[in-house]
Parts: structure tokens; C-alpha cells; sequence
């Protein structure tokens, strides 16, 4: 079956834009075969700085013939009805139609057959409106025609269209189409400077082919292995190693067409810069990969670049421009790093009581306080040292206002370690700046230092807590302070073993950050203050006070709104505590946990103490495995089925104590004593933390509720005799609930 050849040749296509609109243009084509009923038999899309090429194979050469029938009015119907179905269905009488007949009566049908077209005039209609359409995210007009609305919009200038559709044995049709003064043919050109003479191609191989013979590398994949086979290579001649890094190694293969991996070097005074800005700088400005001596781990002055032409003096000039601009670009970083060590880290804080936060939530300063507080509470939680971690707190957002940061905004943290370190902290201080911001993803690692947990829990619960108490949460894609990922990293922290009563540690917070607010920025006028709890009665206080406002007043308004305070507080937490419980259910379960034992635990509520419902939910998971877990689950199933349709029929609830002098069956009295017995002992072990132990006596449960259920009839003739079964029941159902609700447990 015939092949399609499209290429789409313009000026340089951003590097970052190359791989989706490969992608965009194999969708949009393929989709719009599909929907014309040409079904292929595969497409594959390709990029370089200057085209989008897409090859479709095993297309038919043309569409089905399409036959349709379609029903027309009852035989005998109104004359306006049959007239207007003739015409629709193109019938010069009824005579062409067929008759019908259903329970209804009997009916015109008209069938009628309507011809494929061929697939060259099918591409001819449907790849200039993909073009029009295609979703640049950023698009431009040129030339005479730009200044008309329906001038084509185009990445950047399109220069030619080649569009081809044949089969192998035959020379390919051109598929004919003419899109803003640009004709479809079968001319393309190589490498804009070693090969610019245009060509003409036939179909895909040929065009790959020529492509490679005229200097270009049509496949990024293969200009990708090109470039790190090429740079290993190099390196490994003088017993060094490629720093790998595939995201530049992407954004590089986007840039040139005819990859030429050259190696420079830059001098070696630069290397008493930490490793990461030296790799920041050459990264970031000259697109080059660094080198590293693999004996010890530093890097060394030699760095990788990658040029899009073979130059006829080997790269020496090429080489010799990257190397001019490294030397400036790394004298900069150089100032930059010997000017932020003239200045201490603790010295540089008193600038951010002028940098907000959030207008409110006060400025960057009073966070750092609240995020110091924070974390000397959570310290003694996690095993870190007071002190440590309050100095590690301080110091943590400073380097924030480097000059290493202020250029190099993704180095934050790891130069505030570097500068802590040259000033003589303690090493676990020092880590921190670097750790405490990590999570950065789902796949980033922790930190492991205590230190640095006890304060990189601090900021993120400052950050989640101040923003629920102003109510700002995310709602649906919108998280603009990022509050999911600190959710998220809160939760993977807390997995690792610590355990956190979470609504203690919630409420003291919010309530010493309303109290340092109000005692220690009484001047600040009512209206900010009020605005950092937005949701209740503060918002008030500005029409409250008489103007001029006095701190006595402000003050004294406060402290009378300090119970309003605290029922807001308590609100707000619950609703982040149950945030958190969604993020922790989210995470168990892309880890393997059964979503219905973590249902089965969420859904007794007040789970506080993340940890201790995971543990929870694998001592459950290891009952179920048991014989007595299965059958104990299948006996409290069947209790909570008969209580849902009793009391749902009888409109009320069986949730009394049941009275011993009705029981008639030993099985009732077994049952009672059984409940009676392991309740609470299920509710000490659980107290305890001892899940499993809480597992072991629930097990004592199912030989008399396998009892009850083959002796007792539960729907007594006796009205009393039924309530109090009924009810009995239920005394399984609370029993059980000490350590799960085992009505979520699926089987």
C-alpha cells in the first residue's frame, strides 16, 4: 500500500518545541486518516532545528465506498414529509425506494452508495488545515502577507512543503496543495552551510538517505547517541568522565543538525568554585557538558561542546569562542562566590523584613521566625538536636539573597551550605540549606540527617498551615504555591518512621503564630492583620476601632477575638488534616497497598498520626491473609449487610446495648462474652500501637460469630428477641471498628 512523505521546512525551530510538535503532527495526521476511514499501518515523526518530517505507511490509496440507508416517512405520509425525503437522499422518485415493515408499519428506505475518494485528494484537503491549526505555543507571521487575519502562523518562516504519496514500485505523486504562497513538491535541502543546495526526494528511505548525505542526522535519538558515544570518547582518551546530563543532552540534539563533539578547556584557577556553579554557568550559557576526574569526583577545566558544521580547521576556532565566553562567563561566577563570602549568612536576614511572603502572611522574615519555632518542636519528634536544628532553621533561606542564587536561581540551598560551611558551621547545619527543600519530586530522595528533617517538616508545614489558615488551597490544576508537593513531601517524610500528632502540632502553631502576630506587631494596623485570617470575624476590625487606630486598642480586640481564633484554627486544621489523609490514601496506593484497607482505616476518622495508619494498614492486610481474618471479615460483612437493611427499613438505628436477659441462645450469650472480652482488649493493644496484637484478638471473634450466625435466627418473631440480635450485631460491627470498619473491605 502507498506511503506518505511530509516534511515542513522553515528557519530554526526551538530545541524545546522539537519533540511535541513531532509528536503533534504524527497525531493530527494519523487521526484525521482514521476519521476519513483510511486506516494505516504505522507513522513516525521526526525533528531537527530546521523541520518536521512524518512518514505514514501501508495507507489505502483511497477510501471505501460508503453504502447508507436511511429511513424515510410511513408509506402513505404527508406529501411535504416524502418530498423532503427524496431530496435529502437524492431519490428521483419512490420508486427507488424500498418499503420496510415493523410493528409501527411500513416505511421508505433509501439506500444509497456514496464512492471513496482517492487518498491523494483526501491529503490534499486535510494536511492544509492540520498546518493552519497546529499548536505552536508560540507562533509568528512574515512576509507581504502578514499583516491579513488569515495570513498562516507558522513557529518561524516556512520556506517549503514537500508532500509525497505513492507506492515503492512506482514514482510517488506529489500531493497537491498550496498553503500562503508556499507550492507542495518534492524538493528539500541539507545542512544550511555544508551542503545548502536543494534536492529533489522521492519517498521516506530516499529521503532519509539524502538528508544524511547532504549533513543531515534526520532522527534526534540517533544525533542523541551521537553526541554522548562522541563525548564519552573524548573524555576517556584522557582518562576523564562525562558528567551525564540528559536533559541538556535533549535541549543539544535540538540545536544541531550534523552533531561535531569538540572538547575545550578553561582555566584552572575557576575550579576553587564549587563544582555545581562552574556546571551552572557552562550549562546554562554555553549549552556544554562539564568533565569530572573519576579518581576523586571533582571536575576538572575541560569541558564538551557540541557544533552543528565540521570545520575545516578541526574546530580549533570554534573551540577557541565557547572557550572565550566560558572565561567570562566563569570570571562572573567567580565574583559572584567571593563577594557572597565576604558577607555572613546571619548578617544577610534583616533584608527580609522588607521581601513579602504573602501579603497575608507577613514578610519573609517573620516566616523564617515561625519556621524556626516549628522546627525546634518537631527536633526532639525526629532525634535532632535543639539547637542545631534552630540555628539550621535561621540560616536555611539566607543564601536566597546571594549573588550566586540571584543569577543561578536552581542552585538555592546548596549555596547556602557552601557559605555555611566556609564560616564554620556544623556540617548538619550546613545541610540543611541544601535538604531542607527537598522533596523537589516523586523520585527525588529525602534527606537523612535529622536536622535537616526537622526543618525541612517545619517548612513545609508553615507553608501548608499558614496557607489553609488563609484559605488558600488548590483547587482542581491550580496550586500556584506549590502546597501539593509540600503535602506530598510532608507525607514521604513522615513514612520514613516518625511519628507526629499532627493536630497538636497544627493547633500550637497556628495558635503561637495568632499570639507572636498580636503581641509583637501591635502597631501593625488592623486591617493587615486581619487579613491573615480572612475567613471570620477579623476581617471586621478596621470598621471596628475609631481612627486613629492605638496599639492598646488593636490589642485588646484581639485578645477578645482570641476564641473566634481558636474555633477558626481548629476548622482549618481538620480540613488540612484530611488533605493530608487524601495525599498519604495516594501514596499507599501507588506503593501496592489494597485501596479498600486504606479506606477501611481512613474511614474511622481522626487519623492523626499518619504512621501509625500505615502500620495499621499492614497489620490489616496481614489478618486478611489468615483464615480467621477471612472468615471473621465475610461474618462482620454479613452483620453490617442485615443492620443496613433493618435499620434501613425500620427507619432508625440499632445502636443500644442489647440486654443479657433476652438472650435465649448460647450462641447470643457466647457472642456477648466474646465481644465483651476482646473489645477492649483490641482497644489496649491498640492504644499500645500494637496493631498486630489488635489483629490477634479480633481473631478471638470468629468462632463464636461463626456460631451465632449458624444457630441464631436473627429476625426473631419476637419483636424484643429481634431488636436486641439487632443490636447485638452491632456490638460486632463497634468491635471490630477499633481497628478497621470492615464493611470497606472488598472481597
Amino acid at each position: 500500500m502507498p506511503d506518505l512523505l511530509l516534511e515542513l521546512f522553515s528557519e530554526e525551530i526551538p530545541a524545546r518545541m522539537q519533540a511535541k510538535a513531532a509528536e503533534d503532527l504524527r497525531r493530527m495526521v494519523t487521526d484525521r486518516l482514521v476519521a476519513e476511514g483510511l486506516v494505516y499501518e504505522g507513522a513516525k515523526a521526526f525533528a531537527t532545528p530546521r523541520r518536521l518530517a512524518l512518514t505514514v505507511h501501508g495507507i489505502p490509496a483511497r477510501q471505501s465506498d460508503l453504502k447508507q440507508e436511511r429511513k424515510g416517512p410511513r408509506v402513505g405520509g404527508a406529501e411535504a414529509a416524502i418530498a423532503g425525503f427524496l431530496k435529502a437522499t437524492g431519490l428521483n422518485s419512490l420508486d427507488e425506494a424500498k418499503i420496510q415493515r415493523d410493528p409501527k408499519g411500513d416505511f421508505y428506505i433509501a439506500l444509497t452508495e456514496k464512492p471513496g475518494k482517492p487518498t491523494l485528494d483526501v491529503l490534499a484537503e486535510i494536511l492544509p488545515l492540520i498546518i493552519r491549526t497546529f499548536p505552536w505555543p508560540k507562533s509568528m507571521r512574515w512576509g507581504e502577507r502578514s499583516a491579513r487575519p488569515s495570513a498562516l502562523q507558522w513557529v518561524r518562516p516556512l520556506h517549503s512543503i514537500v508532500a509525497t504519496f505513492g507506492i515503492d514500485t512506482e514514482e510517488p505523486e506529489v500531493v497537491p496543495f498550496t498553503l500562503d504562497g508556499v507550492t507542495t513538491g518534492q524538493t528539500t535541502r541539507g545542512h544550511r552551510f555544508m551542503a545548502p543546495a536543494e534536492f529533489p526526494v522521492r519517498r521516506f528511505d530516499d529521503y532519509v538517505t539524502k538528508l544524511q548525505d547532504a549533513n543531515v542526522v534526520l532522527d534526534p535519538e540517533r544525533r542523541r547517541e551521537i553526541i554522548l558515544a562522541d563525548a564519552r570518547t573524548l573524555c576517556g582518551a584522557q582518562n576523564f568522565e562525562l558528567v551525564e546530563d540528559p536533559g541538556l543532552l535533549e535541549e543539544v540534539a535540538g540545536l544541531v543538525e550534523w552533531p561535531v563533539v569538540l572538547m575545550g578547556s578553561f582555566d584552572e584557577a575557576f575550579l576553587a568554585i564549587p563544582d555545581e556553579m562552574i556546571r551552572a554557568t557552562i550549562r546554562t550559557n554555553q549549552k556544554c557538558f562539564v568533565v569530572r576526574d573519576p579518581a576523586t569526583g571533582r571536575l576538572v577545566n575541560r569541558f564538551i561542546l557540541t557544533a552543528n558544521i565540521e570545520a575545516s580547521d578541526d574546530g580549533a576556532e570554534i573551540r577557541a569562542g565557547n572557550e572565550r565566553v566560558i572565561r567570562a562567563r566563569l570570571s562572573d561566577a567567580k565574583f559572584f562566590y567571593d563577594t557572597d563570602l565576604k558577607t555572613r549568612l546571619e548578617d544577610r536576614l534583616p533584608k527580609f523584613e522588607n521581601i513579602v511572603f504573602h501579603e497575608k502572611l507577613g514578610s519573609q522574615a517573620e516566616r523564617i521566625k515561625r519556621i524556626v519555632r516549628l522546627a525546634a518542636e518537631i527536633a526532639p519528634l525526629v532525634g535532632a538536636d535543639v539547637e542545631l536544628t534552630k540555628r539550621a532553621a535561621e540560616l536555611a533561606k539566607a543564601d536566597l539573597l546571594t549573588e550566586a542564587v540571584g543569577e543561578f536561581p536552581e542552585l538555592q540551598g546548596l549555596m547556602g551550605k557552601y557559605y555555611a560551611l566556609a564560616q564554620g558551621e556544623d556540617a548538619a547545619v550546613a545541610a540543611a540549606s541544601e535538604e531542607h527543600w527537598k522533596p523537589l519530586g516523586p523520585t527525588d530522595g529525602l534527606p537523612e540527617s535529622p536536622v535537616s528533617v526537622a526543618v525541612a517538616l517545619a517548612d513545609k508545614f508553615d507553608t501548608l498551615l499558614c496557607f489553609w489558615a488563609i484559605v488558600e488551597e488548590p483547587s482542581g490544576s491550580k496550586d500556584p504555591f506549590a502546597l501539593r508537593r509540600a503535602a506530598l513531601g510532608a507525607v514521604r517524610f513522615i513514612l520514613l518512621g516518625f511519628k507526629l500528632n499532627l493536630t497538636s502540632l497544627f493547633l500550637d502553631h497556628l495558635d503561637q503564630t495568632v499570639t507572636y502576630t498580636a503581641d509583637v506587631h501591635p502597631a501593625r494596623n488592623a486591617v493587615d492583620i486581619s487579613m491573615m485570617f480572612q475567613n471570620f470575624k477579623m476581617m471586621t476590625i478596621h470598621r471596628a476601632i475609631d481612627r486613629p487606630v492605638t496599639d492598646e486598642k488593636i490589642a485588646a480586640l484581639i485578645n477578645s477575638l482570641k476564641p473566634e481564633f481558636k474555633k477558626h484554627l481548629i476548622a482549618r486544621s481538620e480540613r488540612l488534616l484530611s488533605y493530608f489523609a487524601q495525599r498519604l490514601e495516594g501514596q499507599l496506593r501507588e506503593q501496592g497497598a489494597r485501596h479498600d484497607l486504606v479506606d477501611a482505616v481512613f474511614s474511622l476518622g481522626g487519623q492523626d498520626d499518619l504512621l501509625m495508619v500505615v502500620r495499621r494498614v499492614e497489620a490489616l492486610a496481614k489478618f486478611l491473609d489468615t483464615d480467621d481474618g477471612k472468615t471473621l471479615r465475610a461474618g462482620v460483612k454479613r452483620a453490617s449487610n442485615i443492620l443496613g437493611i433493618e435499620e434501613k427499613k425500620d427507619k432508625r438505628l440499632y445502636d443500644g446495648a442489647p440486654e443479657a436477659a433476652l438472650y435465649r441462645l448460647d450462641e447470643e450469650k457466647a457472642l456477648a462474652k466474646a465481644i465483651a472480652e476482646v473489645g477492649p482488649e483490641a482497644s489496649a493493644a491498640v492504644a499500645k500501637e500494637d496493631f498486630a496484637g489488635a489483629m490477634t484478638a479480633m481473631a478471638k471473634l470468629r468462632p463464636a460469630v461463626d456460631a451465632f450466625f449458624d444457630k441464631v435466627k436473627v429476625n426473631d418473631d419476637d419483636a424484643a428477641v429481634r431488636e436486641n440480635r439487632l443490636k447485638l450485631l452491632n456490638e460486632i460491627r463497634a468491635a471490630t471498628r477499633a481497628v478497621a470498619d470492615f464493611s470497606k473491605i472488598q472481597d
